[in-house]
């Protein structure tokens, strides 16, 4: 019992203490990836739960995502992901829900130049999707690529500008589907972060989906948030709406972790 004791404060004294100059930079809630690595020989966790609302009230339940983070170096990150879901289609007289566990995406996010003047922060995100690793794998489905370029300049203390663009692939066939988010965020006071965001996709021959969303985020410390989102699809867009909450934690692997960031 006095070990359990131990362990758990010093799992609190370690969320509390270290990293007390440089809170944490997660990619959730919204749709932007950083450009900011997770600091080297950190560990980075990051969950979500959600629900996604399409027509004919069917949806898709998230329980959850998650994102594992390590920064290998000030400029490499490694990263892995995956997910639980849940789809429920509204068929007549039955309706059928399926369970699945999701491929998992191998990939690392490579810092490129650090923001200057109008030069923003630049970053490379890679990912590799692993179709085998799925409970429900589909022997037709490749591994599946994507890729890309996350931007963010500051336009004040408590105002920044994140953006992205880059393609992803299916495992089923060529041609990619291109994306783009654009998202000004906003620190409010020392622990309070919020955003609004549009993003999009694009295939070629099928129809572009335009989305928007907003959200809040709370740092408990410098190394713990929760976070919580909505958001909805423009014109024929497949999703109606969506909602989404979270967690995302980092710890440090190492004593010369935790001093490099103080």
């Amino acid at each position: 019992m006095k070990r359990f004791c131990f362990s758990v404060f010093s799992l609190i004294t370690v969320f509390t203490t270290s990293a007390q100059d440089d809170k944490i930079d997660a990619d959730r809630p919204d749709q932007t990836e950083s450009s900011v690595n997770t600091p080297k020989k950190y560990f980075q966790a990051e969950f979500g739960f959600g629900k996604l609302n399409y027509s004919y009230e069917n949806f898709t339940a998230a329980h959850p995502t998650f994102l594992l983070k390590y920064g290998l170096t000030e400029r490499v990150e490694l990263r892995l992901e995956g997910n639980f879901q849940s789809d429920y289609e509204q068929l007549i007289p039955n309706p059928i829900t399926t369970s699945v566990f999701g491929p998992v995406e191998i990939g690392t996010r490579i810092g490129l130049f650090k923001e200057k003047g109008l030069r923003p922060n630049a970053a490379l995100l890679v990912h590799l999707g692993l179709p085998f690793t799925s409970t429900m794998h589909d022997a037709n489905q490749k591994l599946f690529p994507s890729f890309r370029f996350s931007f963010q300049n500051s336009l004040s203390d408590h105002v920044a500008l994140g953006y992205n663009v880059g393609a992803q692939w299916d495992g089923y066939d060529n041609t990619p589907t291109w994306l783009y988010t654009f998202a000004p965020g906003f620190n409010i006071g020392e622990r309070w972060y919020a955003f609004a965001e549009v993003f999009g996709f694009l295939k070629e021959g099928t129809e572009a989906e335009t989305l928007v969303d907003t959200g809040l985020a709370y740092d408990f410390t410098n190394n713990t948030r929760i976070d919580i989102s909505v958001g909805k699809g423009l014109g024929d867009s497949q999703t109606k709406n969506f909602f989404a909450i979270g967690f995302s934690f980092r710890v440090p692997t190492s004593k010369r972790a935790v001093s490099s960031t103080q």
